[in-house]
């Protein structure tokens, strides 16, 4: 099952990406939010390899995922691969320089299940796709105009 959206946000595109490969300001957020946040490398610099594991609750139950970046193509491409109880997922941010101030930012989440039960959970997800993707299109929005405003306030 696969998500995907395009949002533009008036920064360059070597801005945009310095800002979204600062992943120690999203360790905090999710802390802020009640996650459990460990960094599973040594690495120094951002890049392969860089990987988490993190632990939250959702829907009143204790959730546990690990995350490690497969691909890291600078200025042009992130992608995260997530694997908890029985899902695999890749979150893909793709960045496309419009001109010298605007970046458009393509954002895809391609849910996979290993198992019978994540098979079940994602066919449930697939009733409400409608309305999950308005909320996702809604979140990569917000994500984007504060990338926006990280850069004029920066």
């Amino acid at each position: 099952m696969k998500f995907s959206t395009k949002e533009d946000v008036e920064a360059p595109i070597d801005a945009v990406f310095a800002m979204m490969c600062d992943f120690e300001t999203f360790e905090r957020a999710a802390m802020r939010r009640g996650a459990e946040v460990q960094r599973t490398d040594t690495m120094t610099a951002p890049g392969v390899g860089l990987s988490w594991r993190a632990a939250f609750m959702l829907r009143g139950k204790r959730r546990q995922v690990e995350l490690e970046i497969v691909t890291f193509d600078k200025p042009n491409e992130i992608v995260i691969e997530c694997r908890s109880q029985g899902l695999l997922t890749l979150v893909t941010m793709e960045l496309v320089a419009l001109s010298k101030n605007r970046t458009r930012i393509m954002m895809s989440f391609d849910i996979k299940p290993l198992n019978l039960s994540a098979r079940l959970l994602v066919q449930s997800l697939k009733l409400a796709k409608t309305s999950l993707t308005k909320k996702y299109k809604l979140r990569v929005a917000e994500f984007a105009k504060s990338l926006e405003d990280r850069y004029k306030n920066a």
